[in-house]
């Protein structure tokens, strides 16, 4: 049986040499948010926004919701694979980068495809079936505070229609998932729900070891979500 290959550098380059769609204002985006405060380590590699991209057109999603925007570059490679008429939600615990974001999304042509939330993510959550309703949407992308895994995954998988996506990232967290006793919250939190979704009869589940390990999650089309 074949083993995992070693992506070295340059097999990396490589990669994207021959597969990365890729332009001035995703470039430009990457830079500037390298420029900021954790930009290197929080911001989604280019590959794996492209694979979010795909995703959404896969699953012929109208309505995505993002739970961490930081500075918009996943947002906004799913927004342009969005329909027309279709919507992101996006939310985030602080306003610090949404400039930025909101610049390159304006740039991009798809600031009015994209709704940003300020605020607490749970907050955030509570007040969304009152405003889309149950089950509405189509792919869900998860990629803020780790502690937080848990609750927002139950918070999500209700809003989120039968047959629908919700995409975890860092769910091999730099390598600490193997900790037997780790001593931070984020370590244990990914843990938690690398085993809540591994016995979650509520949804199929496939973990890539790509970047910092990628979780896709579909919601079974039977069976209850409460």
């Amino acid at each position: 049986m074949a083993g995992y290959l070693e992506v070295t550098p340059d097999l990396l380059d490589y990669v994207r040499d021959v597969s990365l769609d890729d332009d001035e204002v995703l470039r430009d985006l990457r830079q500037v948010t390298a420029g900021v405060l954790g930009g290197t380590t929080m911001q989604v590699v280019p590959e794996e926004a492209q694979l979010l991209a795909m995703l959404v057109r896969l699953t012929g999603a109208r309505l995505v919701l993002e739970i961490g925007t930081f500075t918009g570059y996943s947002g906004l490679c799913m927004a342009r694979a969005l329909p027309p008429g279709g919507r992101l939600i996006t939310c985030d615990v602080s306003d610090r980068w949404n400039a930025i974001a909101a610049a390159h999304w304006a740039r991009a042509g798809v600031a009015e495809k994209i709704d940003f939330r300020l605020g607490d993510a749970s907050a955030t959550l509570a007040g969304l079936p009152d405003d889309i309703g149950a089950g509405s949407v189509d792919l869900a992308f998860i990629d803020a505070d780790k502690a937080g895994y848990p609750r927002y995954y139950e918070a999500v998988l209700p809003l989120v229609r039968p047959g629908g996506l919700i995409v975890f990232d860092n769910t091999l967290f730099f390598g600490r998932v193997l900790d037997p006793d780790p001593a931070d919250a984020d370590t244990r939190a990914i843990q938690e729900i690398n085993s809540m979704l591994h016995r979650d009869q509520r949804v199929d589940l496939c973990l890539l070891p790509m970047a910092d390990g990628i979780t896709l999650v579909r919601k079974a089309e039977h069976g209850s979500t409460a």
